[in-house]
């Protein structure tokens, strides 16, 4: 980088033939940051326009000369360096974690409302008629012609049934009738039960229409 040369002239410096913006804009090009800095001249050309004086300015263009105290060839301008810090900052891109949401063990649909204060506890002996039946709307087990008389009774929440049922039971207030889908990994799974008087077929997922009658 070349040595700027001296132009202007004190008189000319003090005169309307130089403005301010012409004498920052020359320091901004070729003085150091560090002499930039000691005459609080770094930032945006139209805000050290604005708050510089002039004698001042005319202070910091001779003094430049008197101690050569101009930028390195490497060195970048201020300009340069306001354009670097005005640049959109580089957002470094995060890996996605992906997280594997397991399906819920059931989903239910209230179709009468229980009394909204009395719920079964893990370990309570529950008394439930139901109905079973799988996606294509065949029934495959069922006590509901038994109603009044012989509700299905199982203590809740130890494992006596499938686990959808387990925690669909925990969910239900006395005297609600729901209908709760149960996915397989849920109910019986990849074994089904071939047995059943209604074999149910491995990976079967199975709706019931439920009513919680009392627990204890």
């Amino acid at each position: 980088m070349a040595t700027p040369t001296q132009d202007w002239t004190n008189e000319q410096l003090l005169s309307d033939a130089v403005s301010k913006k012409d004498i920052v804009t020359f320091l901004h090009l070729n003085a150091s940051h560090d002499f930039l800095v000691e005459y609080k001249l770094t930032g945006k050309l139209t805000t050290v326009v604005k708050n510089a004086k002039k004698d001042s300015l005319v202070d910091a263009y001779n003094s430049l000369f008197t101690r050569q105290a101009f930028r390195g060839a490497d060195e970048p301008s201020e300009e340069e360096i306001m354009a670097a810090k005005n640049a959109a900052p580089v957002v470094e891109k995060k890996e996605e974690v992906t997280t594997e949401v397991a399906p819920p063990k059931f989903t239910k649909v209230v179709l009468k409302k229980g009394d909204k204060q009395g719920y079964p506890r893990k370990g309570s002996q529950v008394a439930v008629f139901y109905t079973g039946y799988f996606d294509d709307g065949t029934v495959f087990d069922s006590n509901d012609n038994a109603r009044k008389k012989n509700p299905l009774r199982f203590k809740v929440g130890v494992g006596h049934v499938i686990a959808g049922w387990d925690e669909a039971m925990l969910s239900m207030s006395r005297g609600e009738k729901a209908k709760i889908t149960i996915e397989p990994e849920h109910a019986y799974g990849r074994k089904g039960v071939p047995d059943a008087k209604v074999p149910i077929p491995p990976n079967s997922r199975l709706t019931f229409d439920v009513e919680l009658v009392s627990f204890d």
